[in-house]
């Protein structure tokens, strides 16, 4: 019978981490921390475009367990799928750089920006032992690495008993690291959703102000729930692509003699239809940014079928506009329209492989999730249908200390 993906359970996450965390250093750890990863239900590419997206918190989380040391230095375990190896590092934090391991990174970087917004001098951090465990997906564009950014700012903030100012500058911090250690130059929208979630809503994000709305996704949605479909697919082109897709889209703006895409209109195309790939980006940003702020209403208004259809018109952009779509994709999409009790299904993430997400009576789970997998089997291969993993989600909250 079709099923949901089976993950670690928060609760064996956390025996695992404070298991390892006993075995590594002795004795039981003085804090715990986590972040949630996240899904974008819509506004995709327009994050560096000073658009709006409206993502929600997942229950699957990253954890950090740890405790204070008498030096000045990090020991650091993870067992966070995805990462290059060695799984333990350890690190002075009075010289903090990007170095191999890779995964180490993220965490060094939150660490030095923490500090550099603090204005803490050579000394004021302390060191510290610390395990990572996760239950969220690595791979699929369901933002792995900003759970483990988020989760150690906040562990850093309760280990240090300073915290910043706002989530905003919380988002920020987090993005700078993956920025400057990681190398990645992502948007806002990842570190934000995992700083402010809340359960039972969606979070409207102006990328251009980073002021964040609280959306509710309750009332008639207690039947409604969002289903991820990972499709294990991840097309070489995607890391090409994307600062290809930024600078097609600065070109654009450049020519419709805007300083903002939040200042652009339809209208504005028109000065673009000498190039036709540059007309199908800077198009696609628009309507999706426009797209974005009618779903946030939609949600308000409880109108489910309005939000469904938004997210169908999101993926047909997507695919044809922007160009990010791939063959695996539009395949679950299309699937998933096509089935009873779906409201909307559209590609999330950056694209080129990765996850949908779909909009669904919570009844239809079941026959959705095997009309996926037939399908998928007929037009790729007899096994096809058996690798894709599905998550079931609602809203849930977003970074927080938790108990141990």
């Amino acid at each position: 019978m079709p099923e949901v993906t089976k993950l670690a359970t928060y609760e064996e996450i956390l025996a695992l981490a404070k298991s390892t965390y006993n075995s590594l250093f002795g004795g039981e750890p003085e804090v715990a921390c986590c972040a949630p990863g996240r899904v974008n239900l819509i506004g995709e590419h327009v994050d560096y475009n000073d658009g709006f997206v409206l993502p929600m918190a997942l229950p699957m989380v990253t954890l950090v367990v740890g405790g204070r040391r008498t030096d000045q230095k990090a020991v650091v375990f993870t067992h966070c799928g995805g990462c290059d190896e060695p799984k333990q590092v350890e690190f002075s934090l009075t010289d903090l750089k990007p170095e191999l391991p890779k995964w180490a990174n993220y965490v060094k970087g939150v660490i030095y920006n923490f500090a550099v917004e603090l204005q803490l001098q050579e000394g004021q951090l302390p060191g510290f032992n610390a395990v990572f465990a996760s239950n969220v997906p690595v791979g699929g564009g369901l933002s792995s690495s900003a759970a483990v950014e988020v989760a150690t700012l906040t562990f850093m903030e309760q280990l240090t008993g300073k915290q910043l100012e706002n989530n905003k500058k919380r988002a920020l911090v987090c993005q700078a690291a993956e920025h400057k250690f990681a190398g990645m130059p992502c948007g806002i929208m990842d570190q934000m959703i995992s700083v402010a979630g809340q359960k039972d809503h969606c979070l409207l994000l102006d990328c251009r102000s980073l002021d964040a709305f609280q959306i509710p996704f309750v009332g008639s949605s207690k039947d409604l729930v969002v289903l991820i479909c990972n499709s294990g697919v991840r097309h070489e082109l995607s890391a090409s692509e994307y600062p290809t897709r930024r600078k097609q889209c600065n070109q654009a703006l450049k020519l419709m003699e805007k300083t903002s895409y939040r200042d652009a209109q339809v209208e504005n195309l028109t000065v673009l239809q000498p190039d036709p790939i540059l007309l199908r980006r800077a198009r696609h940003v628009i309507t999706e940014t426009k797209r974005t702020q009618d779903a946030a209403e939609a949600l308000n208004a409880h109108d489910f079928i309005k939000m469904g259809a938004l997210m169908k018109e999101s993926h047909t952009s997507l695919r044809d506009d922007f160009e990010v779509s791939c063959r695996e994709l539009d395949v679950l999409v299309d699937a998933a329209i096509n089935c009873s009790g779906v409201l909307g299904s559209r590609m999330t993430g950056g694209g080129f492989g990765g996850c949908t997400v779909t909009l669904l009576q919570r009844v239809a789970v079941d026959d959705v999730i095997a009309t996926m997998r037939t399908n998928f089997t007929k037009e790729f291969n007899k096994d096809a249908g058996d690798r894709l993993e599905f998550y079931m989600c609602v809203p849930s909250n977003g970074a927080r200390r938790v108990d141990l």
